[in-house]
């Protein structure tokens, strides 16, 4: 499918892993140029080069810093200013879930969550925001289920979740006509930490698609298996292009029927 994304500049956050690297793959096929950002320098380096074989080299921008930083995220803007002039998409797709229950999250694990979710969100926005105006751009913030349908034993995570999404509705209208803002609701999705539980399995002989498939069907999921990162990406695409043209302020639910709210 082609999105329209042909020369359009696009910019990812956590994008060297899961999700974030799928979104990152999928624009560069589409032609568009794609700036993305992660923490771990080398892993990002890596990325870049592998990237770079496959792409023009001047269609792919890597930047190492924490989006938990405004000044960093500022000049990632910057340079992204300065080498395409624009910016049509914004990713925010950094973040990882936290496992604990409420008496077992204490404050500073509280503060910590609620830092990484919003400002994930703030800092990027904030910075990128002159950019996307100016294009009539889109963003596309990659959230969670948990943010309307909470689980207990990820409380802290779920509650941070909520005020994510409760931030993209009210910018949703105050950053309308110019910029739209929408989400994806991610169920379970293959990543780096469900591989990592699969290597931790207590049965050995199981294998990966039994072990999923017993995962799945543990978690009720209609569809019967977990989403691949690539689906993710795909809703995300479409919500960031100008078939989604007439659509903000919306979600867009990636669960493989796992959904139980209305």
């Amino acid at each position: 499918m082609d999105y329209g994304y042909q020369g359009k500049v696009a910019v990812i956050t956590g994008g060297t892993s899961g999700i974030g690297l799928a979104t990152v793959r999928l624009l560069l096929a589409q032609g568009a140029k794609v700036a993305f950002c992660a923490r771990k320098e080398g892993r990002l380096e890596d990325i870049r080069r592998v990237l770079v074989r496959d792409h023009d080299e001047d269609r792919v921008l890597a930047a190492p810093l924490s989006v938990l930083d405004a000044d960093a995220v500022k000049g990632f803007a910057a340079t992204v200013k300065d080498r395409w002039g624009s910016c049509d998409l914004l990713v925010n797709n950094a973040g990882q879930g936290r496992v604990s229950n409420f008496a077992d999250t204490g404050d500073e694990d509280w503060r910590a969550e609620y830092e990484l979710k919003l400002f994930s969100q703030i800092h990027p926005i904030r910075a990128f925001l002159p950019l996307l105006r100016d294009s009539n751009g889109a963003i596309v913030a990659v959230n969670s289920l948990l943010a309307y349908q909470p689980e207990p034993h990820m409380v802290c995570t779920s509650s941070a979740r909520a005020g994510v999404q409760n931030l993209l509705k009210s910018l949703s209208r105050e950053l309308a006509p110019e910029v739209r803002v929408n989400s994806v609701l991610l169920g379970l999705i293959e990543s780096g930490q469900w591989t990592r539980r699969f290597a931790e399995r207590a049965d050995q002989s199981q294998s990966r698609a039994e072990w999923y498939g017993n995962l799945a069907a543990e978690k009720d999921i209609p569809l019967g298996r977990l989403g691949d990162p690539t689906e993710a990406a795909a809703a995300i695409a479409f919500l960031g292009s100008k078939a989604a043209s007439y659509i903000t302020g919306a979600q867009l639910d990636v669960s493989g029927g796992l959904a139980r709210h209305m």
